[in-house]
């Protein structure tokens, strides 16, 4: 910043550039092709407007980066589902595996086994989208095996509920931490009508 000072309006206006090409921050970029514009026109501006310019673009900056880091701190809220899990039932056994991709996404196999025949299988994504976190399902032979979207609706360290009223079913779900590493997930919403659910008490591996 300082190198920047000491050279002329030019030099800036060739920054300010660089930086609306190569910065993914809204803010940042808005900043930097407001003083792009002024600048470019007005080369013979004094020291101090690229004083002002040079301190709005680190203001500017600063809030994006609270911004970002407010953003994946949220998906930090999600921590408690990964590992394994599982439940066992007379009707057979339902898994999850989770895992994290990285700072601002899990993914997760779902898979229900009765015997040697697996009865249900899906992937999930949970992925930072802005400033909510959407859990992504897409079930094997369901909906063309396409990824059906449930933004969040609620999160914290003991739960986290996703809901898209336009899905057949479920509309709703939710993920409760317990107490000796347990989760319950439960599925819920109209079914042919009529309301409905199912909870899956599930023990960590």
């Amino acid at each position: 910043m300082a190198d920047i000072l000491k050279n002329n309006s030019g030099q800036l206006v060739k920054f300010l550039a660089n930086i609306q090409k190569n910065n993914s921050c809204k803010i940042v970029k808005f900043v930097a092709k407001t003083f792009f514009l002024y600048l470019s026109f007005n080369l013979t501006n004094s020291i101090m407007l690229q004083k002002i310019t040079i301190a709005a673009f680190i203001i500017a900056f600063v809030s994006c980066q609270k911004k970002e880091t407010v953003e994946k701190d949220k998906i930090k809220l999600a921590d408690w589902l990964i590992g394994n899990w599982e439940n066992k039932s007379p009707d057979g056994i339902l898994t999850e595996n989770w895992e994290k991709l990285n700072d601002s996404t899990f993914n997760a196999s779902s898979y229900f086994i009765k015997g040697k025949d697996t009865l249900h299988f899906e992937t999930i994504v949970l992925a930072q989208k802005g400033e909510t976190l959407t859990y992504f399902a897409t079930v094997k032979g369901q909906n063309e095996e396409k990824a059906a979207a449930f933004p969040s609706t609620a999160e914290s360290d003991k739960q986290l509920v996703f809901e898209n009223a336009k899905h057949d079913y479920p509309q709703k779900i939710t993920y409760t931490k317990g107490a000796n590493n347990t989760l319950t997930a439960e599925i819920s919403g109209k079914l042919n009508g009529k309301p409905s659910s199912e909870k899956f008490v599930m023990t960590k591996k």
